[in-house]
């Protein structure tokens, strides 16, 4: 280590000697002083006298032999405390790398604990929700039955009403009156079709909300898998030690960033889940009871509609009942009448009948009477009673002819009467038919207090 070495072309003119070697030479990791040597090759040439004379000038003192000599073991000493000391500082870097690889790998491994106490928590928390959201759903989708069901139980009614006005229609003459039966029915069907369109919407404001339930409960299950998979890798990463197999060299691992995402991002996005499925259920749990306080409302709408039309119904069957009756009355009556004036134009006709023997005897004796001769043609008292006899019955009989005119023309108004009245009883009979077979309308309606 004293010397540098270093390559020389031979050359005949210039001997190699020790005067070519760098006599200061000093190696970077030495502090002493290079030793000399004495150049014996040139003192060894062909004649030895020669060389011994030349040692007098190469060779050196004792006293430099002596310096030499502590030189060297001052040298020797520095290099044995350097490589003492050099021992030392590597037995206190081995057991510091041991200690801070030891504190570090436990570090790691306490770290990757709590990091799975983390996921653990998380998992834990977004399985809690998720549990919850499924049941939110379950519950919701059996809302939105309900709300098919009630939907389709306000078709029944709605036919109904429309079958009553269409029977309605089968009235005749003055019966077809637009009557609160009528009106009643007409805000019946309105609001059956204002109720459907109210459920239809509602069905819909459903159906998206169900939709964006399993969109929540889609992320919630993706966030979980991934979790579950974090889970099974930390723990393995967790069970891991010097002497596990499987361990291998990844040379440049630790230069590699794969992550997408900070401690913080990746707690706020399992919250953010979490606040979104508590934000769907608060939403769902709102609909659910809009739906029921709509179903309420509805069922309540539709029922008091039903009863109000019912009882119009049932009010103008009353009437109906009574106006009939009334007319089955004044028919009876009017039959009677004609009956009687049937009678009285028989008796009329009789007495007519009767006056002709009478205006027979009297025409009879006037012309006999005028048969007499002479002054026996006298208008005597008998002559004048027969006169007036015969005036008397022929004015008889032509008061009975008109009176019996009069009696006849009285038939025939009294069988315009009777006829006007039948078809008016016919009229309210078939009206009376209608609005009572109309009352069917309650037996499909009791099927909606379903809702």
């Amino acid at each position: 280590m004293g010397y540098e070495t270093i390559e020389l072309a031979p050359i005949a003119e210039h001997p190699l000697t020790n005067q070519l070697v760098h006599p200061n030479y000093i190696p970077q990791s030495l502090t002493s002083e290079p030793l000399s040597f004495p150049n014996l090759v040139t003192g060894y040439e062909k004649n030895p006298q020669h060389a011994a004379r030349s040692a007098l000038y190469t060779r050196y003192t004792p006293s430099e032999w002596i310096n030499s000599c502590i030189t060297t073991y001052a040298d020797a000493d520095v290099n044995r405390h350097q490589s003492e000391r050099l021992r030392s500082e590597a037995i206190r870097l081995m057991r510091e790398t041991d200690e801070k690889t030891s504190q570090g790998q436990r570090e790691a491994g306490r770290r990757i604990g709590e990091r799975i106490t983390d996921v653990t928590f998380w998992r834990n928390e977004l399985n809690t929700e998720l549990e919850k959201l499924i049941a939110e759903s379950a519950i919701l989708a059996e809302t939105k039955k309900s709300v098919e069901k009630a939907l389709q139980d306000t078709e029944p009614p709605l036919n109904v009403a429309q079958e009553c006005l269409y029977h309605r229609e089968g009235r005749i003459a003055i019966e077809k009156v637009h009557d609160h039966v009528e009106k009643s029915l007409l805000v019946e069907i309105d609001n059956l079709r204002n109720s459907q369109e109210k459920l239809k919407a509602l069905h819909d404001k459903i159906c998206k909300q169900l939709s964006d339930c399993r969109a929540a409960q889609f992320a919630l299950e993706d966030d979980i898998a991934h979790k579950e998979s974090t889970l099974g890798i930390d723990t393995v990463c967790h069970q891991l030690n010097n002497s596990s197999r499987g361990i291998n060299y990844y040379g440049g691992i630790e230069k590699y960033d794969p992550t997408v995402s900070t401690a913080e991002t990746w707690s706020s996005a399992s919250s953010h889940r979490i606040n979104r499925s508590q934000m769907e259920r608060g939403k769902s749990s709102q609909l659910r009871s809009d739906a029921e306080a709509m179903m309420n409302a509805v069922a309540t709408a539709v029922w008091d509609c039903w009863s109000n039309s019912n009882n119009s119904l049932n009010k103008r069957a009353s009437e109906m009942m009574e106006a009939k009756n009334r007319v089955q009355l004044h028919l009876h009556k009017t039959q009677q009448e004609i009956f009687d004036i049937e009678k009285n134009i028989e008796l009329l006709r009789k007495a007519v009948q009767d006056k002709a023997n009478p205006l027979k005897v009297a025409q009879t004796r006037l012309e006999a009477r005028s048969h007499r001769n002479g002054l026996e043609m006298c208008k005597d008292m008998a002559h004048v009673r027969l006169v007036q006899e015969v005036c008397e019955i022929q004015d008889s009989v032509s008061n009975l002819h008109r009176k019996l005119q009069d009696a006849e023309t009285q038939h025939q108004q009294l069988l315009k009467t009777r006829a006007h009245l039948e078809n008016d009883l016919k009229n309210k009979t078939n009206a009376l038919f209608i609005d009572r077979e109309n009352a069917w309308e309650s037996v499909d309606l009791f099927r909606f207090t379903t809702l």
